[in-house]
C-alpha cells in the first residue's frame, strides 16, 4: 500500500475535486489533516501544507505527494515528477514565480534590480539562486505571507508566486521578471518508484488523475451526416487522432464521433450545422486515458 500527502491551502479544494472525479475520493475523518481514500492501493492519506510535502516525501514519510512546481523546486528535494497536473486553485493552469517592483522604479528587469536591494519572498532559497546568477547582490528577507505589503517600507521588491498580477498591480507593483512556472505535480519518492509493486501502483494512480485533467476542456460530439457531404463535414471536424465514422443502418447517413476543444465548440457547431451535420450532441468526458 501507498501511503499520500495531497496540499492543504490553495491547492486544496482542486486537489479534492480531482481525486473524486477520478475515483479515489479523499474522505476526511474528525481530525482534519488525517484523511482516506477507499481503496486497496493506499494507505495513509495526509494533508499538509504544500510547502512541506516534497521534502516528506523525499525522505520516505510518504511514498506519493502533490506540491507545486515552486516549493519542490524551493526546497531542493530530490524527489521523481510523476507527471505535471497542470491545475492551481483557480483551475487548470499554470502560475508564475515572478520579481516585481514598485511602478515608480525604472527597472525593466531583475537586471536593473540595484545590488543591496530588499527582497521580501516566500521562496529565500529560489531568489537567492536567481539573483547570485545575475550577480547582483540582494539582501533576502523571508515573508511570512502578504508579501506584496511590505513594499515599500519593508523592501524594495518581491519575489512571488501569481496567477494574474492582478493583486501586484492593486499594490502598485510592476512584474519585470519571471523566475519560473509553475504547475501542480505529482511527484514520488525515489525508492517507492524503484520498488517494481509500489511503482505500478503509483502509476495506475497517475493513470486515473491524468486521465481526468486530460479531459478537462474537452468534449464529445456526435452527429449525423447526409453521404453526399461527409466530406465537408469531416474538413471541419478537428479530433485526437482522426473521426470515428460508421454507416446508420439502411439510411443514406453516416454517423461521427470526436473528441474536440470546449473552448471552439460556440463556433464549430454552427459550422457544422451550415455545412450539412444533423442531430449534433454535444456530450461531456469525464476521463481520456491515452
Amino acid at each position: 500500500m501507498i501511503n499520500i500527502a495531497i496540499p492543504k491551502g490553495s491547492l486544496q479544494n482542486q486537489t479534492l475535486q480531482l481525486f473524486a472525479q477520478a475515483g479515489l475520493e479523499i474522505k476526511r475523518t474528525e481530525r482534519e489533516y488525517n484523511a482516506r481514500i477507499n481503496d486497496p492501493r493506499v494507505g495513509k492519506v495526509k494533508i499538509l501544507r504544500p510547502q512541506e510535502i516534497p521534502s516528506y516525501v523525499a525522505k520516505g514519510y510518504f511514498d506519493l505527494g502533490i506540491s507545486g512546481t515552486d516549493w519542490v523546486v524551493e526546497s531542493g528535494a530530490d524527489v521523481v515528477t510523476v507527471a505535471e497536473l497542470d491545475y492551481g486553485k483557480q483551475g487548470p493552469g499554470k502560475v508564475k514565480v515572478v520579481v516585481a517592483v514598485p511602478e515608480s522604479q525604472g527597472a525593466e528587469s531583475a537586471k536593473d534590480v540595484l545590488p543591496g536591494s530588499r527582497i521580501s519572498t516566500e521562496y529565500p532559497s529560489l531568489t537567492r539562486k536567481f539573483f547570485e546568477g545575475l550577480g547582483i547582490p540582494v539582501e533576502v528577507e523571508y515573508s511570512y505571507g502578504a508579501t506584496e505589503a511590505k513594499v515599500p517600507e519593508l523592501a524594495d521588491g518581491v519575489v512571488d508566486l501569481t496567477e494574474t498580477g492582478s493583486t501586484l498591480v492593486k499594490n502598485g507593483l510592476k512584474i519585470i521578471d519571471v523566475i519560473l512556472e509553475s504547475t501542480s505535480e505529482l511527484i514520488a519518492n525515489k525508492d517507492s518508484w524503484a520498488d517494481p509493486d509500489k511503482k505500478e501502483e503509483i502509476q495506475a494512480i497517475e493513470t486515473m488523475l491524468f486521465a481526468v485533467t486530460r479531459a478537462r476542456g474537452k468534449v464529445l460530439i456526435a452527429l449525423n451526416v447526409p453521404e453526399d457531404q461527409i466530406e465537408d463535414v469531416i474538413a471541419l471536424l478537428p479530433s485526437m487522432k482522426r473521426p470515428t465514422v460508421s454507416k446508420l443502418y439502411n439510411s443514406g447517413y453516416y454517423a461521427v464521433q470526436s473528441v474536440v476543444d470546449r473552448s471552439g465548440i460556440n463556433l464549430l457547431i454552427p459550422q457544422l450545422k451550415k455545412a450539412g451535420a444533423e442531430d449534433i450532441i454535444e456530450v461531456a468526458i469525464s476521463k481520456i486515458v491515452p
